[in-house]
C-alpha cells in the first residue's frame, strides 16, 4: 500500500466506526477525554488498524 491508499483508508476507518461511537462517547462522559482517547488506541479494534497504518506511515518517512 502506498501513503495516499493508506490515508484513504484510515479516513474510511474513522468515518466508519470511529464516528459517533457510543463506547468512546460513554468512556468520556464516564471517565474523561483522556481515558477514552487510551482505550480506543489500546484496545478497541479498529483503534489498533488504526496504530497500525500510523506506524506503517511513519516507518516510510
Amino acid at each position: 500500500m502506498d501513503k495516499k491508499e493508506i490515508l484513504k483508508e484510515l479516513t474510511d476507518l474513522q468515518d466508519t466506526y470511529c464516528e459517533g461511537c457510543f463506547i468512546k462517547k460513554h468512556f468520556r462522559k464516564e471517565y474523561g477525554k483522556t481515558y477514552a482517547h487510551a482505550f480506543c488506541i489500546t484496545k478497541c479494534t479498529v483503534g489498533e488498524k488504526l496504530r497500525t497504518y500510523g506506524e506503517v506511515l511513519t516507518n516510510k518517512n
